[in-house]
């Protein structure tokens, strides 16, 4: 699994590589936060919030990764593991692994990615489903 992983993560550093095909405001850690939320969206996990079932890739990035996000996707869609908890444990030691890539002003994205993921955690912890919250009515809980 984490050489498929590897193997996205290395066609893409060297992708963005040329100046010519960065975005505006890249930085070399997008690509690891977009390939946790490619896995995050592929793992499809049932205690998500209902508002985050998927995470959106970035139109910059989409826009600016060329041919190689069909592919690439394919290879994350080739994963496959047993469970749900499985899955979230391979995507937390991923971001993990990838926070140490780089340094705290880097790291923005991939601290949102993991706020989520920790906070879905703690759901399958506690073996409690995601509440329904309306964002217009905070206080309104489904």
């Amino acid at each position: 699994m984490k050489e498929k992983v590897q193997k996205v993560l290395d066609t893409w550093h060297s992708y963005f590589s040329d100046e010519k095909k960065q975005y505006s405001e890249y930085e070399p850690s997008d690509i690891e936060y977009f390939v946790g939320c490619m896995l995050y969206n592929h793992f499809a996990f049932t205690k998500a919030h209902h508002n985050l079932k998927t995470m959106d890739l970035s139109y910059d990035f989409l826009s600016a990764c060329g041919d190689e996000y069909e592919i690439n996707k394919a290879i994350i869609e080739s994963i496959v593991l047993k469970n749900e908890e499985e899955k979230l444990a391979f995507l937390q030691e991923y971001i993990v692994e990838s926070k140490a890539k780089y340094t705290k002003p880097e790291l923005y994205l991939l601290d949102r990615l993991q706020y989520h993921v920790n906070a879905m955690a703690e759901r399958y912890k506690r073996g409690v489903d995601v509440e329904y919250i309306d964002f217009e009515n905070p206080l309104m809980r489904k």
